[in-house]
């Protein structure tokens, strides 16, 4: 794509799931039906931000 401006960001949040409920109640969902987990290091999942960006969510599990 040949645009200026960002595709998508990721956030370190300290509570997800505290988060995605926060998030819910402005009208967020998740742009895939789940939170996926990186090995032993991350809980992770994506949902659609303003103008379309795609916010990354990240909670660190150590």
């Amino acid at each position: 794509m040949n645009a200026l401006g960002y595709l998508r960001v990721m956030f370190s949040v300290d509570d997800l799931d505290e988060t995605l409920a926060r998030l819910d109640r402005h009208g967020v969902q998740l742009v895939s039906t789940e939170v996926v987990q990186y090995e032993d290091v991350y809980r992770l999942c994506y949902v659609r931000g303003p103008e379309g960006i795609l916010l990354g969510l990240a909670e660190p599990l150590t």
